[in-house]
C-alpha cells in the first residue's frame, strides 16, 4: 500500500484526525495515537498490538518493539509493504481500537 492509500484509509476510520509530532505523521482518537509513520524515513511506523501477541509479531521480518513506546504493546513496521493491504488495515483498525477502549464510555459511543 502507497502512503497516500495508507493516509486515506485511516482518516476513513471514525473519529480519526492527523496531525504532526516530533516530526511523525500521526493518525489519533481524540488526540490520542494510534499510528505514527515516518514518512521522511522510508514509511516506517508504530501501532498499537495485542501483548499476547507481540512476541509472534516481533519474530517476522520488517517487525520489532517500537523504540520510546510501552513495551509489548508497541510495534515498529519497517514499512506500508511488510504486511499486505488486508492485514495493514486489519492492525491499524485493532490499533486504533485498543487506543479507543483505554476513553471514557461516553466517548467511546461517539465512535462506535
Amino acid at each position: 500500500m502507497d502512503i497516500e492509500s495508507f493516509r486515506e484509509y485511516c482518516l476513513q476510520l471514525p473519529g480519526t484526525t492527523e496531525g504532526m509530532k516530533w516530526e511523525h505523521l500521526c493518525f489519533m482518537i481524540e488526540e490520542k495515537i494510534y499510528v505514527i509513520i515516518a514518512i521522511d524515513e522510508g514509511n516506517s511506523f508504530s501501532i498499537k498490538c495485542n501483548p499476547e501477541e507481540f512476541d509472534q509479531l516481533a519474530a517476522r521480518d520488517g517487525i520489532q518493539q517500537a523504540r520510546h513506546m510501552a513495551k509489548r504493546q508497541w510495534i515498529l513496521v519497517d514499512n506500508l509493504e511488510v504486511f499486505n493491504d488486508t492485514e495493514l488495515k486489519q492492525r491499524v483498525a485493532d490499533s486504533r481500537g485498543m487506543v479507543l477502549s483505554k476513553l471514557s464510555k461516553k466517548i467511546q459511543a461517539k465512535y462506535t
